[in-house]
């Protein structure tokens, strides 16, 4: 089957590609740039601009299923270019999908689409969502693109979501934020960790679940695709412990560093870091459980153990020259 995959390029995209050619699919990658690490057979890469209409078209023309992965992320209060090309981008891209004739679109949102702040602890598909002006762009703008997605499927697109919660795991070679940090505590460089946690998802679970959802998903529904929830003191210790390293030996209480932000975060800003921000520590302060019982009823979706997904991860870094034991 023809299929095509925009953000191709990416750490979603990279592993969606593996897996897609695993299952014998001919694969256009969409990115403006292209990954060294993606398989080569059975894709042809292409140039495309998501807030290009024209661009889109042509780049989709003859897929089948397109996997909508573009998207900015950023701890960032406000970004222009982070809203655009995650709310007009997602409503471009359906729309040339659906001009070409496209059978059906996955569209990769997030988590973030959810209110975390305020959904009392717990986050299923009927939670609020991000609409609050106050909250971070990267949650506001991942709503705001599902809406657009939605106007496009009233025209005739069928399309289906999938928001998944925080994505690690190999193949990796950025390392995203997430692996990043998992990696400096397998090299032993991390004395103490935040409080709090989150759910964490294998990015291998992430993409068989966007493939399970383009074949078995309703039409306008959301699916979140979760892991495993774990605290950051855990996950940090699991990934020194496989690496043979010394992990972190305490977490700084969460009321200290809500107590702190209102004065650390412009401080840290005006130095050109995100690090502490609302966005940044939001999650972590929440820590919601998120339910992911509605894709593996609807849909057959499974996902893996976190220490499982922090071995095979670590065994990456070694493996890739990012690690040395």
């Amino acid at each position: 089957m023809k299929v095509a995959v925009t953000g191709a390029a990416g750490f979603v995209g990279t592993n969606l590609l593996n897996l897609l050619v695993e299952q014998g699919h001919q694969v256009t990658a969409i990115d403006r740039v292209r990954s060294e690490y993606a398989p080569t057979a059975g894709v042809t890469w292409v140039e495309g601009n998501v807030l290009d209409p024209t661009s889109m078209e042509q780049a989709l023309e003859g897929a089948e299923v397109v996997y909508h992965l573009v998207a900015m992320i950023t701890l960032k209060q406000n970004d222009d270019l982070a809203w655009r090309l995650n709310t007009e981008g997602v409503r471009i891209t359906a729309e040339a999908a659906l001009k070409v004739g496209v059978r059906r679109f996955v569209h990769c949102s997030s988590i973030h689409s959810f209110d975390q702040y305020n959904c009392g602890g717990f986050i299923d598909e009927t939670t609020s969502r991000s609409v609050d002006p106050s909250l971070p762009v990267y949650d506001r703008s991942k709503w705001a693109g599902e809406i657009e997605l939605r106007k496009v499927i009233d025209a005739g697109l069928d399309a289906v979501i999938c928001n998944p919660t925080g994505v690690y795991g190999p193949v990796d070679h950025g390392p995203s934020r997430i692996n990043g940090m998992l990696r400096d505590s397998a090299r032993g460089r991390v004395p103490a960790v935040i409080e709090g946690g989150f759910d964490f998802v294998d990015v291998r679970d992430v993409v068989a679940g966007l493939t399970a959802a383009a074949e078995k998903g309703r039409t306008g529904e959301n699916y979140l695709l979760t892991g495993q929830m774990l605290s950051m003191l855990e996950a940090f210790r699991i990934a020194a412990r496989v690496a043979g390293r010394r992990g972190p030996l305490y977490a700084f209480p969460m009321k200290i560093i809500e107590a702190i932000l209102p004065v650390a975060e412009p401080i840290a800003s005006a130095f050109g870091s995100d690090v502490v921000s609302r966005a940044a520590m939001g999650s972590l302060i929440a820590s919601p459980v998120v339910s992911g019982d509605k894709a593996r009823t609807e849909i057959g979706y499974t996902s893996r153990p976190a220490a499982e997904t922090i071995r095979d991860l670590v065994s990456f870094f070694v493996e890739s020259g990012q690690l040395s034991r």
